[in-house]
């Protein structure tokens, strides 16, 4: 499937793709949807797959082609963004610096077990807040630190061209979808995912606007709330649309952001979270994350059963992976399962 919106950028090859949108029958039925689709972003294939092994065949690329040997960044300790770029830079042979949020005695399991698996060099800082003014000063001091050691260093942080190639990614994702809409004569009147740093729905609300389709982005916030998100989502979608030449501007209100669903806060599961895994699980065999699709398929759930309009038209559900967090959180998952 030839995509010419992000042809102007750099890429490497990390992930399998197109990814499969798949007609889920089951769980439409219980969803109270005439057609729900979900968007197999976890079959993405690199270490476990999600979403970001897309980003980071841009993010990435455009780091090997300015001659990085190593990549510094940072998440908090269970990110499936840090998982798969370890996985990435093991395959590709450079140097990863992750610099986790959380304590150097955070149980080495999930996404945290793999970056070790893949050989990242891990260090610790105490702060949960992923806006923390302090992060780019210790951020750069992981990068001096690597390039001391003569390696040309590359940081990966959201603010500035990350954010805007993370974006651009998900543009490429938006124009794969688009072309699967009309290889299946599909018009969905909304796109579900789950929204966190907020680049899956800026990159997908722009790719849909450029391309003149009427669905609907619903990003259903794991972390922030609508008020601190919007704008930042809005500001990304520019930054993106510069970097690939696009006249589309985004406005506020040209896609929904639904913040009730976060639970009790990020990176922690929640009741309806797990409850909506449970249903996935038993209506399709599919596997959902507590801490990022189950509860963006909580959100989904409730605003069909509720707000859903008669109109017949399908819907699609993006999943973007997190497998890891099933067995990091389990004990958290546990008591909410029924039998």
């Amino acid at each position: 499937m030839t995509r010419r919106l992000t042809a102007s950028l750099q890429r490497i090859a990390l992930a399998y793709g197109p990814t499969p949108l798949e007609h889920k029958a089951r769980l439409s039925q219980a969803a109270g949807s005439p057609a729900l689709w979900v968007k197999r972003e976890d079959l993405s294939g690199l270490a476990l797959g999600g979403n970001k092994p897309r980003q980071l065949e841009f993010l990435l690329g455009d780091a090997l082609a300015r001659g990085a040997q190593a990549i510094v960044t940072t998440a908090a300790a269970q990110s499936n963004f840090c998982r798969a770029c370890a996985a990435a830079c093991a395959q590709l042979g450079i140097r990863l610096g992750l610099l986790l949020r959380g304590q150097a005695d955070e149980p080495l399991q999930g996404n945290y077990l793999l970056d070790a698996l893949f050989g990242a060099d891990i260090r610790f800082i105490d702060t949960k807040d992923p806006y923390d003014a302090r992060i780019p000063g210790w951020l750069q001091a992981f990068h001096q630190d690597f390039e001391s050691q003569g390696l040309k260093t590359e940081t990966l942080h959201m603010p500035g061209k990350t954010g805007a190639l993370g974006a651009a990614a998900m543009v490429d994702l938006g124009e794969e979808m688009a072309g699967q809409f009309k290889e299946q004569g599909l018009a969905p009147r909304a796109v579900y995912t789950a929204a966190g740093s907020g680049l899956t729905v800026a990159g997908l609300t722009l790719a849909f606007k450029t391309l003149g389709l009427a669905t609907r982005v619903v990003g259903i916030s794991v972390q922030q709330t609508g008020e601190k998100m919007v704008p930042l989502i809005v500001e990304r979608a520019r930054q993106a649309a510069e970097m690939l030449g696009l006249q589309t501007t985004l406005r506020p209100d040209d896609f929904d952001f639904i913040d009730d669903f976060r639970g009790p806060e990020y990176g922690v599961p929640s009741q309806a979270g797990v409850e909506a895994m449970q249903l996935a699980g038993r209506t399709e065999g599919l596997l959902l994350d507590p801490v990022y699709s189950g509860k963006a398929l909580a959100g989904l759930l409730h605003r069909e059963r509720h707000l859903g309009e008669p109109s017949g038209k399908p819907i699609v559900f993006v999943h973007t992976g997190g497998t890891p967090g099933i067995f990091a959180n389990a004990s958290l998952i546990a008591p909410w399962l029924t039998t």
